[in-house]
C-alpha cells in the first residue's frame, strides 16, 4: 500500500526527490492561482446584474447567485444577504414580480422592468467589469493552471518512481511550450 505523501513529508515515496520535486511545484503553481478574495460589489451592481438576467430568463434567487459567479469567472459571488433584498426591492418598485414554483419563487421581470432594462442597455453587465486586473482569459488559464497541478500532485501521490520522473518530463516540457508562447509576436 502506498504511504500518503504530504507536503512537508521527509518520507516522498522513500525520500525520492522528484515527488517531493512535483509536489513543490504544485504548491508554487496552487498559490499563484489560488482563488483572490471574492470581489466585493455594491448594491446597485447586484440591482443590475440582477435585472440583466432577468431579461433574458426567469430565475430563482439561487440560480441568479450562481449565474454571477459563473459569468464573473468566479471573480464575484453576491451573498444571498444582498441578493434577497434586492429581489425584494425590485418586486416593491415593480420591475419584477415573484411567482411561486416548485417550493421556490421564480422572478421576471415585468413589463416596467424590461422598459428599465431597455433604457440602459448601453450599460454593461456588472460581471463584465468585475476583476479588470483579471480579465476572464486568465481566470480560464488559472482554472486549467489548478487543473494541472491537481493532476501532477495526483501523480506524486500515487504514481511509481517512473510514472512521477515522466510526469516531470512532461511538466518541464509544457513549461518550455508556455514561455515560448509569450516569446511568439
Amino acid at each position: 500500500m502506498n504511504e500518503p505523501f504530504t507536503h512537508g513529508s521527509s518520507h516522498h515515496r522513500g525520500g525520492d526527490r522528484g515527488s517531493a520535486s512535483i509536489w513543490e511545484a504544485f504548491e508554487q503553481l496552487r498559490s499563484s492561482f489560488a482563488p483572490k478574495q471574492p470581489a466585493r460589489m455594491n448594491r446597485g451592481d447586484v440591482r443590475a446584474g440582477i435585472l440583466s438576467l432577468l431579461a433574458e430568463a426567469p430565475m430563482h434567487g439561487y440560480q441568479i447567485i450562481q449565474e454571477i459567479e459563473e459569468r464573473s469567472g468566479g471573480s464575484w459571488k453576491p451573498s444571498p444577504g444582498s441578493v434577497y433584498p434586492t429581489l425584494q426591492l425590485l418586486t416593491d418598485e415593480g420591475l419584477i414580480n415573484a411567482e411561486p414554483s416548485s417550493g421556490r419563487k421564480t422572478y421576471s421581470l415585468t413589463e416596467a422592468g424590461r422598459e428599465h432594462v431597455e433604457a440602459d442597455s448601453d450599460s454593461a453587465a456588472p460581471w463584465e467589469s468585475v476583476g479588470r486586473k483579471e480579465p476572464p482569459r486568465a481566470a480560464t488559464l488559472a482554472k486549467a493552471g489548478v487543473e494541472l497541478a491537481q493532476a501532477a500532485a495526483q501523480v506524486g501521490r500515487s504514481g511509481s518512481k517512473e510514472q512521477v520522473a515522466e510526469a516531470v518530463t512532461e511538466l518541464e516540457e509544457t513549461k518550455r511550450r508556455l514561455y515560448s508562447i509569450l516569446a511568439r509576436d
